[in-house]
C-alpha cells in the first residue's frame, strides 16, 4: 500500500530540479554529440588538427550520446556524468595542450566545472539513499 501512496504525492522539487538539470546535460551533450556525426567543418577541421584520425571523431560522438542517455536512466546517472566527465577533460587537454589554444579551453573546461558538481550531488544522494535503506543494528 505504501508504494501506491508514494506514487500520489508530487516529486519534491529536488527531484524536479534533479530532472532538470540532468535533462539539460542530455540534450546538450545529445546535440553536440549528433553533431560529429555530420558533415559539419567545424569538427572536421578540428579531429582532422588533432591528428587521431577520422575514427575519433564519431567515437567522441557515440561516447557523448551514450553519456547523454545515461545521464536520464536514475540507476546509471553517475556512470553517464563520468563519461562525460572524462569527454570534457580530455576537450579541455586536447584543445590546450595539442591545439595549443589553452584560452579556447576555456569553455570545455567550465562544462568539466559543471560536470564535477553536478557528478558531486549525484553521488552525495546516492549515499544518502544507500544510507537511508541499510538497516540500523
Amino acid at each position: 500500500m505504501s508504494d501506491l501512496e508514494s506514487l500520489s504525492q508530487p516529486e519534491s522539487s529536488s527531484t524536479m530540479g534533479d530532472w532538470t538539470v540532468r535533462g539539460v546535460v542530455a540534450v546538450f551533450f545529445l546535440i553536440f554529440g549528433l553533431e560529429k556525426f555530420s558533415s559539419d567543418p567545424h569538427w572536421r577541421m578540428m579531429f582532422a588538427q588533432i591528428g587521431a584520425g577520422t575514427w575519433f571523431k564519431p567515437f567522441t560522438g557515440a561516447v557523448e550520446v551514450l553519456g547523454a542517455l545515461l545521464v536520464m536512466i536514475p540507476r546509471t546517472v553517475l556512470a553517464g556524468l563520468a563519461m562525460l566527465w572524462c569527454t570534457m577533460a580530455g576537450a579541455v587537454l586536447i584543445v590546450a595542450f595539442v591545439l595549443k589554444k589553452p584560452a579556447d579551453s576555456i569553455v570545455p573546461g567550465i562544462f568539466l566545472v559543471a560536470l564535477t558538481i553536478i557528478s558531486w550531488i549525484q553521488w552525495r544522494r546516492r549515499s544518502e539513499n544507500i544510507r537511508e535503506v541499510e538497516p540500523t543494528q
